[in-house]
């Protein structure tokens, strides 16, 4: 039992831990702003892919992984702004346009990647993908060294950006006026400001994200290999982590770190458990957060009414 939980509770553990949050915080970062702004985006999933797939090809064609991540970024503002034409413009439901998106996204990448690679995926062979970054310093760190050397520049950055994102949401006009565009678009129009460009900047904003979080999964989590589906419903849990930590970047991180902990869970358990049943881990810890956040407003709604009623008597 002591050797079952020393290898559970590894440092190689937590290490799996920051490497699958990772592409579901920077997705999550890019939804709790459309969040913020009104907007109900489930194509996070299909932004993804996309991102995976271009990221890819984009390192393939011009053999560098710079690139690749540029190219990535540029795909995530073109699907941002086709998620916001018909949210936004043409005043679609988010519901229904999030779903095609990414019903489109896994025909188109499975169509694109047959048809250019001729086969279902890549096994990244000649593609140049992320370096890792060793720090000498942390070297001489036990456990904790291990965890956070030697690993994708996007762990790193993603550090950097959920604080950006903080500041951004909450200490900057632009953020005000985005989260304004979501609860109070007509006190936002009447400041002289337009919800709907605040909207337009969130969906494109959602977008660079995703296709980060894309480049990230082919180009650095799985070396510059991609596979059909290989966005393996992040982008849902994505959005239930936006959901478990109302929009805010940093509970919305946490959410992440906790999905990818029982991800990594599920692989270190495959030594003593079938595949089968270590797999569904992380889907089933996903689908306890989004009952407790069902819960939890649930009893504020019940004491919210109770506390009126009680100010009325």
């Amino acid at each position: 039992m002591d050797e079952i939980l020393r290898h559970i509770f590894s440092a190689g553990t937590f290490n799996q831990m920051l490497r699958s949050a990772t592409p579901v915080a920077l997705a999550a970062m890019g939804g709790l702003l459309t969040e913020h702004a009104g907007i109900m985006n489930i194509g996070m999933d299909g932004m993804i892919l996309m991102g995976a797939f271009i990221g890819v090809l984009g390192s393939y064609l011009c053999a560098s992984a710079a690139m690749g991540v540029a190219s990535a970024v540029l795909l995530g503002v073109a699907v941002g702004l086709f998620f916001a034409l018909f949210v936004v413009k043409f005043k679609s439901d988010e519901f229904i346009i999030g779903c095609a998106l990414n019903t489109f996204a896994a025909g188109l990448t499975a169509y694109l990647s047959r048809s250019i690679f001729g086969l279902s995926g890549t096994s990244g062979h000649d593609i140049a993908h992320l370096p890792t970054v060793h720090l000498d310093f942390l070297d001489a760190i036990p456990f904790f060294g291990e965890i956070l050397n030697d690993n994708s520049f996007f762990i790193y950055l993603t550090w950097g950006l959920v604080a950006l994102m903080w500041v951004f949401v909450y200490k900057t006009p632009c953020g005000f006026w985005i989260r304004a565009a979501g609860e109070k678009p007509e006190t936002l129009r009447t400041a002289g400001i337009s919800p709907e460009r605040m909207k337009w900047i969130a969906s494109i904003l959602c977008g660079i994200c995703c296709g980060l979080a894309g480049a990230h999964l082919s180009l650095g989590y799985l070396n510059g290999s991609f596979v059909e589906g290989m966005s393996n419903s992040r982008g849902y849990i994505a959005f239930a982590c936006v959901i478990f930590g109302a929009a805010n970047p940093a509970k919305a991180y946490i959410a992440a770190l906790m999905f990818g902990f029982f991800d990594a869970l599920g692989y270190r358990l495959q030594s003593y458990i079938s595949s089968d049943l270590t797999s569904i881990i992380p889907y089933l810890i996903t689908v306890v957060m989004m009952v407790y956040v069902v819960v939890r407003g649930q009893r504020k709604k019940t004491t919210l009414r109770t506390n009126t009623t009680a100010q009325k008597e």
